[in-house]
């Protein structure tokens, strides 16, 4: 058994973890006026938006998704507070959903196999990573010691554990590969069968994440602002040809996929977005079976920031697995995001983003 699965099992923590005004964890007393309360609020690291100090102190989970024609709707991705899309072999994107609130969810996914490029992103959240397999380049990473991962077969393609592999179920209502899901019930069991902690993991854990615009950001306050009412990614990912449509009724950005509303299967609703970040950045293709690396971990990317109708170019830095990707505008300010879910497209360079 790996050292991983030797980790301490540990129930949801009874004591609520907060996050305060300057993104530093702080643990509350046991005792006197700082011992929380359950119904307690404090921002949210994904969204900024008050939830329960009980729900921030819990990991969230990062679940891979597929953007496949037939494979939509997806089910619970409605529930991601952010949502990555990046490219794979074939020309084809993936999708990784992360989502904090998902005790409940009685069927989450499909779920689709994993990219190596994925878990360095993936590590910022100190999430339980949701897959099916994956491929090889990921062997080294996936079964590091700090990785909590659930796969339904083996983790890395070609060979690997298949940890909570049995929580892991198919429907028929629709072909392999495209029925494999999970529900809520499934990751708490299997987590506990494995010793993943359910709370967020002090040792690796950073809630310093995005920072919110106290009171909003339009965006006015830039002279270089560019238009976005719609960001167009045909360029960047040519098979979803994924897009977004800002609505000034609701101050969200509504997306589309394969050219009609993407929606979350669980509900019907059009997934909508606060905030659309572009990062743009370094890759290359790996053999001759189309696999791709992406350099996730680096200092002079660049990209675009879009919100409220409009653009601002920004650089980005990464500087690790457990520290958070950080936005910067062309004045060297880190950006300020509206309060609400983000999505962020991990571009291949050199693809040109469209907007108006």
């Amino acid at each position: 058994m790996r050292m991983k699965h030797l980790l301490k099992k540990t129930a949801v923590a009874a004591l609520a973890l907060g996050v305060c005004a300057a993104g530093v964890l702080f643990v509350p007393s046991l005792s006197g006026t700082g011992q929380a309360l359950a119904d307690e609020q404090v921002p949210s690291v994904y969204t900024g938006e008050p939830v329960p100090a009980a729900q921030a102190s819990l990991r969230p989970i990062a679940v891979m998704m597929p953007t496949d024609k037939k494979a939509q709707p997806s089910y619970g991705i409605g529930n991601a507070k952010v949502l990555y899309e990046i490219m794979e072999e074939g020309d084809i994107s993936r999708q990784m959903a992360i989502i904090d609130d998902w005790q409940g969810l009685g069927r989450i996914g499909n779920i689709r196999s994993c990219r190596d490029y994925y878990i360095s992103i993936a590590t910022e959240w100190d999430p339980i990573l949701v897959h099916f397999g994956g491929v090889f380049y990921m062997k080294d990473r996936i079964s590091a010691p700090d990785i909590n991962n659930l796969s339904g077969t083996s983790e890395y393609g070609t060979g690997g554990e298949r940890p909570g592999s049995g929580s892991f179920f198919r429907t028929s209502d629709r072909s392999a590969p495209h029925n494999a899901y999970i529900s809520a019930e499934g990751i708490t069991s299997a987590c506990a069968s494995l010793g993943y902690s359910l709370s967020v993991r002090p040792e690796y854990y950073n809630a310093s994440h995005f920072t919110f615009a106290p009171g909003g950001n339009s965006l006015e306050q830039y002279g270089n602002a560019v238009p976005g009412n719609v960001v167009d990614l045909s360029n960047v990912f040519t098979y979803t040809k994924s897009r977004f449509t800002y609505n000034p009724e609701t101050g969200l950005y509504q997306k589309d996929i394969h050219g009609s509303a993407q929606v979350d299967g669980l509900t019907g609703q059009q997934l909508t977005f606060s905030n659309v970040i572009i990062q743009n950045t370094k890759w290359s293709k790996r053999d001759a079976k189309g696999y791709l690396a992406f350099q996730t971990i680096d200092s002079t990317g660049d990209g675009y920031y879009f919100t409220r109708g409009r653009g601002i170019h920004i650089t980005w830095k990464k500087t690790s697995d457990y520290s958070p990707t950080k936005y910067y505008d062309d004045n060297g300010n880190e950006i300020q995001l509206n309060t609400g879910k983000t999505y962020i497209g991990v571009a291949q360079q050199g693809r040109a983003v469209m907007y108006s």
